[in-house]
């Protein structure tokens, strides 16, 4: 493990220190947006099983128009610096959308910086040199097993297929900084770890990341895909041994305070919840949120662009994540609380006042 940080636990805990120090003081006083998703659409040509929006479940309703997303981006570039600011594309399938690349085309000329989430099946080689073509540098597919778990998964047959198509259709373009896969690792998909990182080598990809299933959106009614304890030390392990034990990188994502065995050991940040301080959303309707991830409920819509100005929203509201209130129940005199701040919002439970996945116990 040692030859991917080289860190001590001593030189760990003091690092996380002065991180919590600096959030204290600094980060959660003042934040700073670094990071705007769009969520273009709510629909999807896949249905997946641990989707945390439930994408595809719903009819959206009053979605954005294009001309109130480019209005937005002008705003955008008013009020911030866009040098600084990445939008993160994403659904839904964000290629679902017909006026798709008008939007990004013209945020483009805009001079924003801009990536995508995407399952990739739409992507053909005249795809992927539009998404070229109108700015796009960064991008993440996502791959959830080898053909049959993959597809069963997604409930999409024929996708495993389409999304290594898009994937090949990315790299054959040369004109991107990143692509990237990105896979849910659950109980049912965990044993073939090592096959899909020998295959995806061969793809030609330089990072994978590798992400445990959330108990959220439809994980939720289908628990039996969460991971054992074993399991969750089984991929962290894997993790932390691949890392960088060929040209394609393997990392973990934001999710979760790992505990000083496996912080800086499987992504090259300590963590912290993103969510609110240098992150926010805008949903598919104009709701400015935090991450899309954490659950939509009404109480933590903060605005929405229709009616508010993004920049008072984010300078004025987003309090509950910017403060120390969920230092309560079982987290209330945790030790490990300075480090992890209740963990990620997005499995946090905002019934119970309590974390729906800590990693205290299962791997520190």
């Amino acid at each position: 493990m040692g030859r991917n940080s080289g860190l001590s636990a001593r030189t760990k805990e003091k690092h996380l220190n002065q991180l919590a120090d600096y959030c204290a003081q600094v980060l959660f006083p003042d934040p700073e947006l670094r990071v705007l998703f769009i969520e273009m659409t709510g629909r999807c040509n896949e249905h997946c099983r641990h989707c945390g929006s439930n994408c595809g479940d719903f009819a959206e309703e009053n979605p954005l128009t294009k001309e109130e997303i480019c209005g937005f981006l002008q705003e955008i570039r008013r009020d911030f610096d866009i040098r600084k600011l990445q939008l993160a594309i994403t659904g839904g399938e964000p290629l679902l959308r017909p006026d798709f690349f008008e939007i990004m085309d013209y945020a483009h000329r805009l001079g924003f910086q801009w990536g995508m989430t995407s399952n990739g099946t739409l992507i053909t080689p005249e795809v992927a040199h539009k998404l070229a073509e109108t700015g796009m540098r960064t991008i993440s597919v996502s791959v959830d097993g080898l053909p049959e778990k993959h597809e069963w998964f997604r409930q999409s047959r024929g996708s495993y297929r389409r999304t290594m198509d898009g994937i090949r259709n990315l790299l054959d373009t040369q004109a991107f900084e990143h692509v990237q896969i990105t896979s849910v690792i659950h109980h049912s998909n965990i044993d073939e770890l090592d096959a899909m990182y020998e295959e995806f080598s061969k793809v030609g990809v330089r990072s994978w990341r590798v992400i445990n299933i959330e108990p959220i959106g439809r994980t939720r009614k289908d628990p039996e895909l969460l991971l054992t304890p074993e399991e969750y030390r089984r991929v962290f392990d894997f993790i932390t041994e691949k890392r960088f034990a060929g040209p394609m990188e393997v990392c973990y994502g934001c999710s979760h305070y790992l505990g000083l065995r496996y912080e800086r050991e499987v992504r090259p940040w300590y963590f912290l919840c993103n969510a609110g301080v240098y992150v926010a959303s805008v949903t598919y309707n104009g709701d400015i949120i935090s991450c899309l991830d954490v659950e939509r409920r009404p109480e933590l819509v903060q605005g929405n662009i229709r009616t508010d100005r993004f920049r008072d929203v984010w300078e004025q509201r987003f309090i509950p994540w910017r403060t120390d209130f969920r230092k309560t129940g079982p987290c209330k005199d945790c030790e490990h609380y300075r480090f992890c701040r209740g963990d990620a919002f997005h499995s946090w439970n905002f019934d119970t006042m309590e974390p729906n996945l800590c990693m205290k116990g299962i791997l520190f």
